[in-house]
């Protein structure tokens, strides 16, 4: 099957090779995507995507929309080889709040921006095993696409232009502008899809994941030269199920949930602008997310003394974890000129607000009468951020202006843990035996509730011009003062030597930061364990807590833990640009080297009955006093080296017979390794804090390599996209230091297809296929999924869901 997928997109990019004898090559105009006008990554006005001194993806709303998902993450990741979206399940409220990387970094290293201004993070912290374990990233499928008219990527360092985050690079989501015109699209699919079972050797077949989404937007006059566009999007997307068999049951049938979530989404998003006399305008926008999501845990055998009451479940039970997400943004600004200076000022405020629920679940501790449903607690975290930017260009004698850009951005972030109710994390008084809190997902108690806040104010001076005819240069400055660790300043030196009109090399130095986040700094869940305690020979049943705390907890600072630092990079690039007609090739190289990251401890866990002097027994010691026996926490001490190229072609051919193709060849290489981590300082045996699992997801989690291969067709009413996207092999690695439990998720090519035929000027009928061949990465062992529960990886860089089949009607005006 991975043969075929390559072949059938060599043959393709052939035979779209093979007019080029008739054909005539078009201007480089707004189709060709070469004169792009862009605004990330560069402060000087009018500086068009293959003319900037760092590389910039332009990804247009027609290009997300060319394929059966309509996530924006999903279509971004296809789109930009240097993106990974992995799909993890069973890992809680990342099922449904899911982490994207760039350049292999931590989700929460990418700087993301909604018109040039910071967006706010999620208030979740990636826990379990996924990819950005232990990040509070920003959640990109809270935006519609419906609502963009394009995204902007910067893959280049990018902290002292726009402050903390930007180690890997920027993504920037421009909203839709317009004050006329609109459309409605209906997008409806289906997995139809077979897999092998491993554990009977019996085909599985699923039909599932049936989901439909309708968005719609609409460009109004705002007075007789302002502008109001409204968009929205509603989405009912089925669950999938990738479990097979569980052999331990009688009879065998499949007893857990391994795929997508459930959700039902409902987003809306206006965006406005209003010139105010001669030079000045007012602009502003609002949007709106409500996502309720359900996926599952693991499965609960019926024989399971310790977590079943079988007159409640006598099959057992599959406890659901319910999501429900709401999302604002809001903001308003004012831009103009005054003395000659460009002026941008704005206020942004954006919140993001977590309820978790448990329901098909039980308190075993409560026997039976205890609820089946319960809720959790929640976790919210907001921003308000004020921005003033300016600008203006001076001639100094150089060879071009010299554009000067200064700014300063004032942000209060604030966050918040509420307790769930007493149920979902309480011990019953049916017997002491029994496991208690709501299985699946137990709830915040009292002690993790937190309500915490911080500011930060940033200055920058952003310089840039020719220096001589074919030499342009920039350079950047930034400080920042954090309320919670203090100052740092970051530094950026760019340069491009443009040896004809057709090429040019490029290049950049720069430093950068990420400051701790205040979800890393504070969050806290934690668990009650019973732990028998002898005193005066009277044997009782004594609390101690489990879980993560924050590092300067009396329980994070007995096992070391250390107020958090920023985490600092060094990035390094230097890439060569081409263009000439309608063919333009990029290709750009990079080192990133990132000091101090902060990660998620390995769980320190102490035991009574210990030997006195070894590290389980002092651990205990620690942590008695402040009712713990284990513990995990946020602390910094990693360091990393990644390595990389990327690759972007692009041609454009128009035959007056074949129609019009636009071919694109894109590839991203990146080595990622960990050259440090952190150590105990308070054992008898140091121990790392970082072991082997956690090092090998950072380094062998991401595919090594990514080529994307897309040739887009139109000709009359007629059009189609056909894409092969190549995946390096990705690791899971397991717990055992041998690597016995290790597996590989394997080389892929996937293939999506799609057809489309207009109608008149105004509607368009598409269908299509994602995964077109029904490719799947290679399964867990069966040794490792006994249960049938797990047989695919979370990190499997495509997701594990098969063959999707969806058509689309598109209707503008």
């Amino acid at each position: 099957m991975r043969y075929r997928s390559f072949l059938l997109a060599a043959a393709s990019l052939t035979a779209f090779a093979a007019t080029a004898h008739a054909q005539t090559v078009a201007p480089a105009d707004d189709n060709t995507n070469v004169e792009e006008i862009v605004v990330t990554g560069t402060r000087t006005a009018g500086r068009s995507r293959l003319d900037t001194l760092a590389p910039v993806d332009v990804v247009t709303a027609k290009t997300l929309q060319q394929r059966g998902s309509t996530e924006l993450a999903t279509a971004l990741a296809a789109t930009v080889p240097s993106i990974n979206f992995p799909r993890p399940s069973n890992t809680d409220g990342t099922d449904s709040v899911r982490p994207a990387v760039l350049r292999g970094q931590g989700p929460d290293q990418t700087l993301v921006l909604v018109n040039g201004t910071r967006r706010h993070a999620t208030a979740l912290v990636n826990l379990n095993g996924s990819v950005g374990r232990g990040s509070a990233a920003v959640d990109l499928n809270a935006i519609p696409s419906v609502a963009l008219d394009r995204i902007e990527v910067l893959r280049d360092g990018a902290a002292a232009q726009y402050g903390s985050d930007a180690i890997a690079g920027v993504v920037n989501l421009r909203l839709r502008e317009a004050d006329h015109g609109g459309g409605v699209t209906v997008t409806t699919g289906k997995y139809i899809t077979s897999f092998d079972g491993l554990q009977t050797g019996q085909k599985q077949k699923r039909r599932d994941g049936l989901t439909k989404t309708v968005s719609g937007w609409q460009g109004l006059k705002l007075g007789s030269d302002g502008f109001l566009t409204l968009s929205a999007e509603y989405v009912d997307r089925n669950f999938t199920n990738r479990s097979d068999t569980d052999t331990r049951v009688t009879p065998q049938r499949v007893t857990s949930r391994f795929g997508d979530p459930a959700v039902e989404q409902v987003s809306f998003y206006a965006n406005a602008g209003k010139p105010i006399g001669e030079t000045w305008e007012a602009y502003g926008w609002y949007g709106y997310q409500q996502r309720d999501a359900e996926a599952s845990a693991t499965y609960r055998l019926p024989t399971d003394a310790a977590q079943n009451i079988p007159s409640v479940y006598p099959n057992g039970y599959l406890p659901l974890i319910t999501t429900n997400t709401e999302d604002v943004t809001a903001a308003v600004g004012l831009r103009g000129e005054l003395a000659g200076w460009k002026l941008d000022t704005n206020l942004v405020y954006g919140k993001n607000d977590l309820d978790f629920g448990v329901k098909n679940t039980i308190n075993p501790s409560y026997g039976a009468g205890s609820p089946t449903s319960f809720k959790a607690g929640g976790l919210t975290y907001d921003q308000v951020v004020f921005g003033l930017d300016a600008s203006q260009e001076f001639e100094v004698g150089l060879a071009g202006p010299l554009n000067v850009a200064f700014g300063i951005e004032a942000r209060r972030e604030t966050y918040k843990i509420n307790a769930g109710e007493v149920a979902s994390y309480a011990r019953g008084t049916v017997s002491p035996t029994l496991n208690f809190g709501s299985r699946g997902f137990t709830g915040f108690t009292p002690s993790n509730a937190v309500d915490v806040d911080r500011d930060a104010v940033g200055v920058y001076l952003d310089l840039e011009g020719k220096l001589t005819e074919k030499l342009t240069g920039s350079a950047a400055v930034r400080y920042e003062d954090y309320s919670d660790f203090g100052t740092n300043t970051s530094w950026k030196l760019s340069g491009r030597y443009d040896f004809t009109d057709a090429f040019a090399i490029r290049g950049a130095a720069s430093t950068g930061f990420r400051a701790p986040s205040l979800q890393q700094q504070y969050f806290t869940s934690t668990s009650i364990l019973y732990l028998n305690q002898t005193v005066g020979g009277v044997t009782t049943a004594v609390p101690f807590e489990t879980g993560t705390y924050p590092s300067l907890s009396p329980v994070g600072t007995a096992l070391g833990g250390k107020p958090l630092e920023p985490e600092k990079s060094k990035n390094f690039s230097i890439g060569a640009v081409y263009h000439k007609g309608a063919f333009e090739l990029t290709v750009d190289a990079y080192q990133i080297d990132v000091d101090n990251r902060i990660v998620l401890t390995e769980t320190l866990t102490g035991t009574a009955t210990a030997a006195a002097g070894t590290n389980a027994r002092v651990i205990f010691d620690l942590l008695a006093p402040y009712g713990a026996s284990a513990a995990r926490y946020f602390t910094n001490g990693v360091d990393t080296k990644t390595k990389g190229v990327d690759v972007v072609a692009r041609y454009r051919i128009v035959d007056e017979q074949a129609g019009t193709f636009d071919l694109t060849a894109a590839a991203n290489v990146n080595d990622f390794n960990v050259l440090r981590t952190p150590t105990t300082t308070v054992l008898p045996t140091p121990v790392t804090l970082f072991a082997r699992q956690a090092t090998l997801r950072f380094e062998k989690g991401t595919p090594r390599s990514k080529v994307s291969l897309q040739g887009d067709w139109s000709k009359d009413q007629w059009g189609a996209t056909l894409r092969t996207t190549f995946y390096g092999n990705v690791l899971s690695p397991g717990t055992a230091a041998d690597g016995s439990g290790d597996w590989y998720t394997g080389n892929q090519g996937i293939v999506d297809l799609e057809g489309r035929y207009r109608f008149g000027e105004h509607a368009t009928v598409s269908v299509g296929a994602d995964n077109l061949f029904d490719q799947y990465p290679a399964q867990v062992p069966p040794n490792l999924n006994t249960s049938g529960g797990n047989p695919w990886s979370s990190f499997s860089p495509f997701g594990f869901n098969g063959r999707y089949l969806y058509a689309r009607l598109a209707i503008s005006w």
